[in-house]
């Protein structure tokens, strides 16, 4: 089974769908279910509404009963109950305010790491690609005062912060990259040294990460960012 990590955009046009259903069909098959059972975690809006992307999630992976979607969202400022992971076959953290959605699987977080390694799929939408890292970069657009990126996509904050996040994937994910300007971020984060390496993934695009090698999917890229000793270097991984 895989972690498959989108960088935001439109679901479908980040081919991220059928690779991760029949992954969870796979697991469901396991203990005697036909249509899998995916959790999907959705943390809403500062104004109390629910990302755009929770309802494009569901439509997509629950499409001709593919699959069974179990949405839980909670309030920003809202924690999700252990029960939510009861019973699944696979697992989907949406998209939103990244502080946010750390802060709301806070509870889930050893649970996630032990099922991820026994197998279940995880899937990441923007916000939960990012804070599925061992240092999750969740936000900010200055490092040292100094822009880095768009304040649009600062998360709320000011500066540059990295937290502890899942940790089922050892490199920062930042996500958005061109299409938002935090491929910048990333750069600028290796250069202050704040990491050593990490991966930037285009919306409409999907990095798979499995036993084998790294798999991309989609119409972007995925910015592979590696700090040297007195530069950053920069490579592309296209689908």
């Amino acid at each position: 089974m895989s972690i498959h990590l989108v960088g935001g955009g439109p679901f479908v046009a980040a081919d991220a769908a059928a690779p991760f259903t029949a992954e969870a069909t796979a697991r469901s098959a396991a203990v005697g279910r036909t249509v899998p059972r995916i959790a999907l975690l959705s943390v809403a809006g500062a104004d109390g509404s629910s990302p755009s992307s929770t309802a494009d999630i569901a439509e997509v992976l629950g499409g001709s009963r593919a699959a069974e979607v179990l949405v839980t969202e909670v309030a920003a400022g809202g924690v999700f109950d252990t029960t939510v992971l009861s019973d699944v076959d696979a697992l989907v953290v949406n998209g939103g305010r990244t502080p946010d959605y750390l802060d709301a699987v806070a509870p889930l977080v050893d649970q996630i790491r032990l099922l991820v390694a026994d197998g279940l799929p995880y899937l990441g939408y923007s916000a939960g690609a990012m804070i599925a890292a061992d240092r999750a970069l969740v936000g900010g657009f200055r490092i040292g005062g100094v822009e880095v990126c768009p304040e649009a996509a600062s998360e709320g904050l000011d500066e540059v912060e990295l937290r502890e996040g899942l940790g089922l994937v050892d490199l920062t994910i930042d996500v958005h990259a061109v299409q938002a300007g935090t491929l910048a971020r990333l750069v600028a984060a290796a250069e202050a040294e704040f990491v050593t390496a990490g991966l930037a993934i285009d919306e409409d695009t999907t990095l798979v990460v499995g036993e084998g090698a790294l798999e991309v999917r989609g119409t972007g890229s995925v910015w592979r960012v590696v700090a040297g000793d007195e530069s950053v270097a920069v490579a592309t991984m296209g689908a």
